[in-house]
């Protein structure tokens, strides 16, 4: 993966230096792995950073760790809980209220293969914070996006999206629960969402689909 990041980025080395100055960026589950990693590699591009987080402990050491490797302390946390959609509403009408653009989600935050619970709603957890919590999050936010434009989408999916289909008829995986397909699910319906969102907004800001090997945790 680091080796194909490299190669990647050497065929746009512009890539390497280019700023984002004046930008705001969210990154959901910013405290670790892939998300903290990209809040670190924006923070050090100028962009003001809000790391969209459940557990405020861990973000805060994270945030830490970004302002001493990055000097950039325009970096900030607020609460967000995507497994409960009061949490989610109630960080969508913070940032509408706080900040007069957003330049960028990243909807990256999610669970992989735990055992069977639900959300605060009564989904099953995964695609409940892997899909239907980011599925609000980006409409409640969208208005603010397109005010921002040009403006972008990034969905953080995986790879595992080709292990099953929808089960459309268990969507809740009530019947029976295998782990790695409700996780492939959660995945897969984050590429069709991603797919179905670039097609509504038509131009309205700049799309980015972007799948990896491994699943951010939040």
């Amino acid at each position: 993966m680091v080796e194909e990041s490299f190669f990647f980025l050497g065929l746009f080395p512009h890539l390497l230096t280019f700023r984002l100055d004046g930008k705001t960026v969210i990154i959901t589950g910013a405290n670790t792995g892939i998300g903290k990693e990209t809040a670190r590699d924006l923070a050090r591009r100028g962009a003001r950073i809000i790391m969209a987080c459940r557990d405020l402990e861990r973000a805060e050491e994270a945030r830490r760790d970004i302002l001493e490797d990055t000097g950039n302390e325009n970096v900030v946390i607020r609460k967000l809980d995507l497994s409960d959609t009061k949490s989610i509403r109630a960080f969508a009408e913070l940032i509408i209220k706080e900040e007069k653009q957003l330049n960028i989600l990243i909807n990256n935050a999610g669970v992989m293969m735990c055992p069977y619970s639900k959300t605060a709603d009564g989904f099953e957890l995964q695609l409940g914070v892997n899909h239907l919590g980011h599925v609000l999050l980006t409409y409640l936010l969208l208005d603010l996006i397109k005010h921002s434009a040009p403006a972008r989408i990034v969905v953080v999916a995986s790879v595992a999206h080709t292990w099953t289909g929808l089960r459309l008829d268990d969507i809740n995986s009530e019947r029976s629960y295998d782990t790695m397909k409700a996780y492939g699910q959660s995945k897969l319906a984050n590429v069709l969402f991603a797919r179905s969102l670039a097609k509504r907004l038509q131009g309205d800001v700049t799309r980015k689909n972007h799948r990896n090997k491994k699943n951010p945790s939040e």
